[in-house]
């Protein structure tokens, strides 16, 4: 079971057959052996050349039921895959980047929890103790966002996939970080650091607003890629960074002290394990320079 909760406070318990069959899987020692050759490379491989093939699309429609997918927000075309389903653009003007320059905004839509670094850059998601360090695979670069907070938001099948720089400003290469392919639904990441075991891709942007930022993109279960764009090159705030193939995937930011405060909602539900639904654009923090806005 788990709990999500909206930005007006209300939370809901979400249980569905996949978590069943996650929660079993990844509970005990037999299931974790079984699930081995699924979190494979080559398995994401295969798995994605079915989901790029014509035969695919018979997927589509069930999943848009299933999911209770609004079409209606999304360019308005014919799919010649699942995959192409999957990385569908939204139609215009059914997201809004918020324009206040000290507002903080989601990059994605997902389901989001705060957590604060402290000054070992430690931080715990449920049983799963992940560094800073460990998790970039860089101690030095870790150094710069101790005492801030790492943002983590966990794309669903339903949701767009397709993801923004939060902010205008300088964005380094990206790095890659090869790994397996966990599923990232709290089944496996409440128990394991899958973050850190997971494939992953992370930039540095150095924001007009909010400090140097850190953006990483981590891949799950039959996702095979992680589709960004070139970085070396300034950026507008709301501009697409990429997007993920199929499957639930995550985005993590990391924000230096004292340069973003949360907002207090989203902090509270983190504490209690509660994740928050969130779209892409929407005010999730402030800059730390301000009071309100």
């Amino acid at each position: 079971m788990r709990l999500v909760a909206d930005r007006e406070g209300n939370v809901t318990e979400v249980k569905s057959m996949q978590d069943s069959l996650l929660e079993a899987l990844y509970g005990n020692v037999v299931g974790r052996f079984c699930v081995r050759p699924l979190i494979s490379p080559a398995f994401s491989r295969a798995g994605g050349a079915f989901l790029n093939s014509g035969l695919s699309k018979a997927l589509i429609g069930p999943t848009i039921r299933s999911h209770s997918i609004p079409m209606q927000e999304f360019e308005k075309r014919e799919f010649v895959s699942y995959n192409d389903f999957f990385t569908r653009r939204l139609a215009q003007a059914a997201r809004w980047v918020k324009p206040v320059p000290e507002i903080f905004v989601s990059p994605c839509d997902g389901l989001l929890k705060v957590y604060k670094a402290d000054e070992d850059s430690v931080f715990h998601v449920k049983h799963a103790r992940y560094t800073v360090g460990s998790l970039l695979r860089n101690r030095k670069l870790a150094e710069r966002f101790k005492g801030g907070y790492v943002w983590i938001f966990r794309l669903q099948v339903a949701d767009y996939h397709r993801y923004i720089y939060v902010d205008g400003g300088k964005v380094s290469r990206n790095v890659h970080i090869p790994g397996v392919f966990h599923t990232v639904k709290p089944a496996a990441s409440d128990r394991f650091p899958v973050y850190k075991e997971n494939t992953r891709e992370y930039c540095l942007l150095r924001s007009e607003n909010f400090g140097t930022l850190l953006q990483m993109e981590v891949g799950a279960m039959l996702v095979g890629q992680i589709e960004n764009n070139p970085g070396n090159k300034t950026v507008a705030r709301g501009q697409e960074k990429g997007h993920f193939a199929f499957g639930g995937s995550t985005v993590i930011l990391m924000t230096q002290k004292g340069r973003v405060v949360p907002d207090q909602d989203l902090l509270e539900s983190s504490r209690r394990e509660i994740e928050t639904r969130v779209q892409l654009g929407e005010k999730v923090g402030i800059s730390g320079r301000v009071d309100r806005v």
